[in-house]
């Protein structure tokens, strides 16, 4: 049995709803500040503590023990490394996007996805090319995506 239901609002009574594209800076920080603790986390260690007025020196207990939280330890440096490589994939992201290179190459569907996975940039070499450095290797992974050497005739 099926139900046909509908609702009649009046479209002034809706709330406005207001859509950011999203800026990968703002986003970065937030997340930055949002996972502070495990950005932030070092291993423990021996430290030494001085005393209040700096009246002596001793060992700190708390970081002491923590060296004993082994299991802990391990979790944490493992969400650290798991939160860096994230921050890592959408900075790549930000700059590789399907649309620009959709708009240097003219690929779309499936031969798009497969060039992306292919010819993804390195961290490093996103980080440091000008934007025109980063255009011109999408144009050229492009030739060599498509079988087409430089100078423009078809490789066999």
């Amino acid at each position: 049995m099926a139900f046909d239901i509908s609702l009649h609002v009046p479209v002034a009574e809706l709330p406005v709803v207001k859509v950011k594209m999203p800026n990968y800076k703002q986003d970065s920080l937030q997340n930055r500040k949002d996972y502070a603790k495990i950005f932030n986390y070092r291993k423990p260690g021996i430290s030494l503590a001085s005393g209040a007025g700096g009246a002596g020196v001793g060992l700190d207990l708390d970081e002491f023990i923590n060296i004993f939280k082994f299991r802990h330890n391990k979790h944490m440096l493992a969400f650290q490394k798991r939160l860096e490589q994230e921050e890592i994939d959408k900075y790549i992201d930000h700059r590789f996007t399907k649309a620009t290179v959709r708009k240097i190459t003219g690929l779309t569907g499936d031969s798009l996805t497969t060039f992306m996975k292919q010819y993804r940039p390195s961290y490093e070499f996103t980080q440091l090319t000008s934007d025109y450095e980063f255009l011109e290797y999408i144009k050229l992974a492009s030739h060599v995506f498509r079988g087409y050497s430089l100078e423009g005739r078809l490789d066999n």
